[in-house]
């Protein structure tokens, strides 16, 4: 029994280590006071991150946990919550004021892996054969892209910061989402053994 349960058990560790981080960081960066957090809307952040993080558990849980035996795929949950640890980590380390491209890495890497977690969820849920499945995580990724950036354009552009290159940095940033759905689609819907250790988190 607990060899079955051991990875479940690593998700949940996973999904709890991954939000306290990033709860602590948030935290310093809407209260400490620290230059590298200025004018970043870390107040904003505090509030709306970890709500976007638990609210997919928390909906899985009321919904879905009694007609799927009483299970919660942690290893998904944990892939949802590792981009907002990304980018809140990435503010912490200066990395986007002094690393070129790791704003747009971060476009590429966490959509892929926000749409690795959302597809495996979809996945337990029978979304269609392989192309539905792939269709839907990339149109789900792009719609979020641009999601996030109107949420950027309120908190930043429409105040006057961040103007220079803000339209290319804007669309640069939504087909950098897009393409990572993208691989996140094809990593579920396509190779079922990639998916493996994700789902063993969840499933066992």
């Amino acid at each position: 029994m607990f060899a079955m349960r051991s990875p479940m058990r690593a998700g949940i560790v996973a999904s709890a280590v991954i939000f306290a981080l990033t709860i602590i960081q948030l935290a310093i960066g809407a209260f400490g006071g620290l230059d590298q957090f200025e004018g970043k809307g870390f107040g904003y952040r505090l509030l709306v991150y970890p709500l976007l993080m638990l609210v997919v558990p928390a909906i899985w849980w009321r919904t879905k946990a009694t007609t799927l035996d009483h299970e919660m795929p942690w290893g998904a949950f944990a892939l949802l919550m590792s981009p907002f640890l990304i980018d809140v980590s990435g503010n912490t380390l200066v990395l986007y004021d002094s690393v070129e491209w790791w704003d747009n890495a971060n476009h590429f890497v966490n959509w892929l892996l926000l749409l690795w977690g959302a597809g495996l969820l979809l996945k337990l849920l029978g979304v269609g054969p392989p192309w539905v499945l792939i269709l839907t995580i990339t149109s789900l990724g792009s719609l979020l892209a641009i999601g996030w950036e109107l949420g950027e354009w309120y908190t930043f552009i429409r105040r006057g910061t961040e103007l220079d290159g803000a339209y290319q940095d804007t669309l640069s940033d939504e087909l950098l989402g897009t393409l990572g759905a993208l691989v996140a689609g094809i990593i579920v819907g396509w190779n079922p053994a990639a998916d493996r250790e994700p789902a063993e988190l969840s499933r066992r």
